[in-house]
């Protein structure tokens, strides 16, 4: 019996002791619901500049609208009231107002301050209001894909608003009015207010007028060549902080179409980052780094950049034969060096490179570039490329993978890659934020930029560019010349392919330059697919490099390189 008292009484106990202390802030926010009618305090989320400062992302106050049907005494009146108000059908509103089976319900969202006011005048029992925030881009399209947008919660969906989403949404408050238990505030009670936290603002790398000046660029590049697409990007070779990022076509921010997400999906989409492709010659320059890096160490097997390539136009690989794109020299196929190779694009030449290197060594190369991982850029669904595993290639793919087939990299990917082989061979994390402040100005976050490794020597790099600007002042890349500064790059020409198969008449037309070639600043990757008409990259897309080059030359106010000018 007392066995039995004594389990009764630890049963009551641990009860109480749930019920206490477990339980407790349960139990209180339940208390506190039932007893309290709550607005909510909307946090201004943070803004988003450009690396000088330019604003790319801020917000206008705006109100939600809200409505508890047991506190709201005249229904009729009211609905006809918020209706006229705010445009809405009568009987949806008066709807809304009589269920009594929700203890609170939102009439609408993002109305005009002028809006509020009318209806506050009104004087609505059980209606309320409270600021909400509309997020507003200033310059529409401009970086839309960079940026991103938000939801109707104002919660980061893509772009830089959701991968930094925690930084700028901040916390919201609230207002407590003390109630009965049917939701009618009780007279003489008084508000308590919870502050909402403002979030963090956002300065990016990207240069507002580079970008602008990339986007019309592309833009004309778009239609001139009535394209699929047109893409660029431009880094800082020295820490692969990204200057601009262009996709087009594109959309207004300030009008997102969320009414078709099959449209919205591929518009909003960051093909540079997220998509892949194969190259094509601009892959070369990879090639050429592999090359000459393997040979100043003192690999035997490596050709030199003296070596002379033989004049036959193809190359037979394991039954397959590669062929070179043209003749170079009055109708016949010539001998060439490493930099003549570059300035004709020669396949043939650079499928000699790859065979010479084998498949250990320049499959170290490409992982030392990181192909086949993600560059670690601060953006969701970067992609990391397809690389045949090293296991399965056999020489017709190492041949083909040393011009650019066989392997599909992001452009984002290519462009690092480069920009490493000609920066004295580091490859950095590109980022495209630089620091997360307050409004008061103090930096609560900076990203520094970080090394991740190694790829070449400063001589290869020195000696890829010297081959490099003679592409541009001697060879296809001689729509990218600039009087007075030394521009280098490399053109690309990649056929598509569809189902396996090559889709006739669909190219990839490309050109990846920079400068000065001496000491990289800037680095530009241009990509026009499906051109129509022209559709080699030194025709369609080398003359874009070189205006890019042309406006940040002017904004950035760049004197001439070249001694005596």
């Amino acid at each position: 019996m007392l066995t039995a008292i004594a389990f009764i009484f630890c049963l009551f106990l641990g009860r109480f002791f749930y019920i206490q202390v477990i339980w407790e802030d349960e139990l209180h926010y339940l208390a506190l619901d039932q007893w309290t009618r709550e607005i909510p305090v909307v946090a201004g989320r943070g803004k988003i500049f450009d690396a000088g400062g330019e604003l790319l992302a801020g917000n206008r106050t705006t109100y939600s609208v809200f409505a508890r049907a047991n506190a709201v005494d005249d229904a009729e009146n009211s609905s006809r009231v918020l209706s006229s108000a705010l445009g809405l059908s009568y009987e949806e509103v008066y709807e809304k107002l009589t269920d009594k089976k929700r203890s609170e319900i939102t009439v609408v969202r993002r109305a005009e301050k002028s809006v509020v006011e009318k209806i506050a005048g009104a004087d609505l029992n059980g209606v309320y209001y409270a600021r909400d925030n509309t997020r507003v881009y200033p310059y529409g399209e401009l970086a839309c894909q960079i940026l991103g947008f938000t939801s109707f919660d104002q919660s980061g969906s893509t772009g830089v608003e959701q991968f930094y989403n925690s930084y700028l949404a901040g916390e919201n408050g609230e207002i407590l009015y003390e109630t009965d238990l049917i939701g009618i505030d009780l007279e003489g009670a008084t508000a308590a207010y919870l502050p909402a936290t403002d979030g963090l603002n956002v300065r990016l790398t990207l240069d507002y007028r580079i970008q602008a000046y990339a986007e019309e660029v592309m833009a004309r590049a778009l239609e001139a060549n009535n394209a699929k697409s047109a893409q660029c990007i431009v880094l800082d070779p020295s820490d692969f902080s990204v200057l601009a990022m262009v996709n087009l076509p594109s959309y207004d921010l300030n009008d997102i179409p969320r009414d078709d997400l099959k449209t919205l999906n591929e518009l909003s989409r960051n093909r540079l980052v997220c998509d892949i492709y194969e190259p094509g010659s601009t892959f070369k320059i990879i090639t050429s780094a592999a090359t000459l890096e393997e040979y100043y160490k003192g690999n035997p097997a490596a050709l030199s950049p003296e070596h002379v390539f033989p004049s036959s136009r193809t190359r037979s690989v394991d039954g397959t034969t590669i062929k070179c794109w043209s003749d170079h020299k009055n109708g016949k196929h010539s001998n060439q060096t490493l930099a003549e190779a570059l300035n004709n694009s020669c396949n043939p030449c650079f499928v000699d490179m790859a065979l010479s290197l084998g498949k250990d060594t320049f499959y170290d190369y490409l992982s030392a570039f990181r192909f086949g991982r993600a560059t670690g850029l601060d953006f969701s669904g970067e992609a990391i490329g397809m690389l045949l595993p090293q296991t399965t290639v056999r020489d017709c793919d190492l041949a083909r993978i040393g011009f650019g087939q066989t392997i599909a990299v992001s452009p984002l990917q290519l462009a690092c890659g480069a920009a490493s082989a000609v920066n004295g061979g580091y490859y950095y994390s590109p980022r495209i934020v630089s620091e997360i402040f307050s409004d008061d100005g103090s930096v609560r976050e900076k990203t520094d930029k970080i090394l991740l490794g190694r790829t070449v020597s400063e001589r290869t790099s020195q000696a890829l560019s010297s081959m490099l600007e003679g592409v541009v002042t001697e060879g296809s890349g001689k729509h990218a010349y600039i009087e007075g500064y030394r521009v280098a790059g490399k053109t690309g020409t990649a056929q598509k392919y569809e189902n396996g198969q090559i889709a006739q008449g669909k190219y990839v037309a490309s050109f990846l330059g920079y400068f000065p070639a001496d000491k990289p600043q800037y680095l530009a990757l241009v990509i026009v697919d499906e051109p129509q008409g022209a559709y080699y990259g030194s025709t369609v897309a080398a003359p874009c490099a070189k205006e890019i080059f042309e406006g940040i030359i002017k904004v950035r106010q760049i004197a001439p390189f070249t001694e005596g000018l």
